[in-house]
């Protein structure tokens, strides 16, 4: 016997989980409120869905860190090794995750295949910066992105001018995503490091004021932007997980 009731349609769900409106509300609750309160509140009411640390594991990743494995050991910490990375990185690393207690870390690395086909000679970053990053950085840490709903950043307004007014949150492609330190200084970080004698990255004492990948990576110099390091000889500053980068942009062209 047919029912006259409409049959229920199966349906997709394609909307994003966080909107802009979601970041204003949360920026407007927190503001004020310190990042490790922040951060024990956001974790202990778990409505943030599949979150991750992303880290660097570079000279001031050290507090983000901290402060995320007192709030909960067990949030997810990703670390996108790009096979370019300096050794000294590898082990500050591991120094960090036994002494924080972090139980859950992960890597990410490049798709090999991918490297043969356009980084054979394993010379891009040499002349073509932007498209090492993409197939180093950028494209694995997608990979590791997927299935999340949240992510958390390390950056700072203070690190360069392209970082200027970044919110505590942000959305980006749909997902969450967190900057507790944005608001922050390096006087801050160099206290949080003292108070609570967080182990440095051995390259910091050297000059090496931002790490990334070794081979794009130099000594800062006295009063330069803290980033100036950063893909010496090209104007450039962002390998494009933060901010997409267009490498036919003038911007991204050596002037050498």
């Amino acid at each position: 016997m047919a029912s006259n009731a409409a049959r229920a349609l199966d349906m997709i769900d394609a909307r994003p989980r966080y909107t802009q409106a979601d970041a204003d509300a949360l920026n407007a609750r927190f503001e004020g409120v310190d990042a490790q309160t922040m951060l024990r509140a956001l974790f202990a009411e778990d409505e943030l869905g599949e979150i991750a640390v992303v880290s660097s594991f570079g000279t001031e990743s050290a507090v983000l860190l901290h402060l995320v494995a007192k709030a909960d050991p067990a949030i997810p910490v990703v670390f996108v090794d790009t096979l370019k990375m300096f050794p000294e990185t590898l082990d500050y690393r591991e120094t960090l995750i036994e002494a924080f207690g972090i139980k859950n870390a992960s890597v990410v690395t490049p798709d090999p295949e991918v490297l043969a086909e356009k980084d054979e000679n394993e010379l891009r970053w040499s002349f073509d910066p932007d498209g090492c990053c993409a197939i180093r950085k950028v494209e694995p840490l997608a990979r590791a992105k997927e299935g999340l709903d949240a992510w958390i950043s390390g950056r700072k307004a203070f690190q360069s001018v392209t970082r200027e007014n970044i919110a505590r949150f942000e959305v980006e492609d749909g997902r969450l995503k967190l900057n507790p330190l944005g608001d922050w200084v390096k006087a801050d970080l160099d206290a949080y490091f003292e108070e609570h004698d967080l182990p440095r990255h051995p390259l910091e004492a050297e000059g090496y004021l931002s790490v990334g990948c070794a081979p794009c990576t130099s000594k800062v110099k006295p009063g330069e932007d803290p980033r100036a390091g950063r893909w010496r000889g090209w104007d450039k500053t962002e390998c494009g997980i933060h901010t997409p980068v267009d490498p036919d942009d003038p911007a991204n062209q050596p002037f050498f």
